[in-house]
């Protein structure tokens, strides 16, 4: 999208959160003020071999930083706020919060280093921001972190209304209703453009309310006769306080296990957000000190992460709890997409060690409802705020079209929806919506300290590393006449057992010195040249041989 036919246009579109589940991060425009709606990151696909963790490319908004009036956060979930981090490193803007959202966001500019160089300000449901030529004001939502709120952008075009995450709980944990009020007041008004969450799009019905799953837990806790563990996410927060809750009702003591899950505990009491009783919290030294039907122990690992605290119990390998026969184990979450294999195998574990598990398809007990609105709700949400124009988002691209539908059933004309790919930019101007030019999106990996320098090229490589392995070929060579002084020597790793293939290798090695002697004959002398005639001699020979590629890295030396 070029600067001339964006001036006095309404402009949205995407960096992340489209066709994907994590990495949200939404753009409006108006001339020349940009406006930002949260900066997530995603967890890396089954095939980013060694990624921690992946955020969008920002490079529109690094190219427009002068235009860039701020960030809004509609809460603190880590597909909304995990991002930032590195984000601010290159787009130094003002972060605009709730309470609890902000602590969450601290907590990470501090690690960080960016907490005193970043420019925070906190906002609530009465709170009015001006943004240039645009004006942010809040609704309270239900989700399963407290303090979530939708934002509704008052521009000269309209007004656009970014739901966030939400479903609509009528008993929340917290008593701290939806303003559907002021949800109503804002369609009343005239929504030009409803941006909502389609999470549970697919799902029929309206997501249960939080409430439920306290008491399901309280029953869990009640049957069960030695310790009873519980995993669930470590932001949320209600889930946090009913585990509490449960524990101080059967009195029994609670120990905190997981970094992520300690900082969260730490942040919700130290705010308000969370109401822990005296002496209920014990260290996890403490745990074997005890009786067993006195503790009860909450930890990261819902997911089945290899590395989390429960994983690690049901192996053996936590440093302070291993599971035992007869303990209980409750996974309160349900698998994210990609991750039911991970989880599988950790439930699987917990039953061969002993535990009583309870999870969501083995159970009566509602120990977990998503924090999505399904179908109901996004119904509702569509018939309070009566957009003329809508942009499903947040979710896969069937939850997409599943959510389009919905708002096709409620009355939204056909042609008034935009299902979007990240980086597709629909304008507004006159009353009317087209798409425009595409912005450049995509992905930037994070490995380690590293910041996008981990890109396609070195993924391929790592695949192919994963799959066949690696042949190191080292020769040294003379500098005077270019013959071989010492090698080939060849160096197989991942790829076959020296000691049960020398014969192979023997083959390989005289295929090396006749390529070379080739070479030799023909006068070629540049290391490049000889390199790829080694590579590509090699290759056939083993492919072959072996029906293998592994890669072949030929190191030359000359003496």
């Amino acid at each position: 999208m070029t600067r001339n036919n964006s001036r006095s246009k309404l402009s949205i579109f995407a960096l992340g959160g489209l066709d994907e589940i994590g990495k949200n991060m939404y753009v409006v425009r108006y001339g020349d003020d940009i406006v930002v709606i949260d900066a997530g990151l995603m967890f890396p696909e089954e095939e980013m071999l060694g990624i921690d963790v992946v955020i969008p490319d920002i490079t529109y908004l690094v190219e427009n930083r002068e235009k860039v009036r701020g960030i809004l956060l509609t809460h603190g979930h880590e597909d909304h706020i995990g991002g930032l981090p590195y984000i601010l490193r290159e787009l130094n803007v003002p972060v605009y919060g709730t309470k609890l959202t902000m602590g969450l966001v601290e907590h990470k500019l501090r690690e960080a280093h960016l907490l005193n160089q970043t420019k925070r300000i906190l906002v609530n449901n009465r709170s009015e921001i001006k943004l240039g030529s645009m004006k942010a004001t809040f609704f309270k939502t239900n989700h399963s972190i407290p303090d979530s709120v939708g934002v509704c952008l008052e521009t000269p075009e309209g007004n656009v209304v970014h739901t966030g995450d939400f479903k609509f709980d009528m008993t929340p944990v917290n008593g701290q209703a939806a303003d559907m009020h002021k949800m109503a007041e804002i369609g009343k008004k005239g929504v030009v453009c409803l941006l909502s969450d389609s999470t549970n799009a697919e799902r029929a019905g309206f997501t249960g309310s939080e409430r439920n799953v306290g008491e399901a837990l309280e029953e869990v806790f009640r049957k069960s006769k030695q310790r009873v563990i519980v995993a669930t996410f470590a932001s949320n927060i209600h889930r946090i306080q009913q585990v509490v809750d449960a524990t101080a009702l059967y009195n029994r003591k609670l120990a905190v296990i997981g970094r992520s899950m300690v900082n969260v505990v730490n942040i919700g009491m130290e705010l308000g957000y969370l109401r822990v009783p005296p002496d209920l919290l014990i260290d996890p030294d403490e745990i074997n000190r005890m009786p067993a039907h006195k503790v009860a122990v909450m930890s990261t690992g819902s997911q089945g992460e290899p590395m989390s605290a429960l994983t690690r119990m049901a192996h053996g390998s936590h440093r302070k709890i291993e599971i035992l026969p007869g303990d209980t184990v409750i996974l309160a979450a349900t698998p994210i997409p990609g991750n039911e294999k991970l989880v599988a195998r950790t439930v699987d574990q917990l039953f061969r060690v002993g535990a009583n598990v309870v999870y969501s398809t083995n159970s009566q007990h509602g120990v977990h409802v998503s924090g999505h609105g399904s179908q109901e709700d996004l119904k509702l949400m569509l018939n309070l705020m009566k957009p003329k124009f809508f942009i499903p988002i947040h979710g896969e691209h069937r939850m997409l079209r599943a959510h389009s539908q919905l708002a096709e059933s409620v009355g939204i004309r056909p042609e008034n929806i935009f299902i979007s790919d990240n980086g597709d930019v629909v304008e507004f101007s006159g009353g009317k919506a087209r798409y425009g030019s595409k912005v450049a999106t995509g992905n930037v990996l994070i490995d380690g300290l590293g910041v996008g320098d981990v890109g396609n090229i070195v993924l391929r490589d790592r695949k192919l590393l994963s799959q066949d392995g690696i042949l190191v070929v080292v020769v040294t060579l003379s500098k005077n006449n270019g013959k071989i002084l010492s090698g080939p020597d060849i160096i197989s790793r991942g790829f076959v057992y020296v000691r049960e293939s020398e014969k192979l290798l023997e083959e390989a090695n005289r295929i090396v010195t006749q390529t070379m002697e080739k070479c030799a004959n023909e006068r070629v002398s540049e290391w490049a040249t000889l390199k790829t005639s080694i590579r590509d001699a090699l290759s056939r020979f083993l492919y072959d041989r072996t029906r293998r590629r592994p890669m072949i890295l030929p190191i030359i030396m000359e003496v």
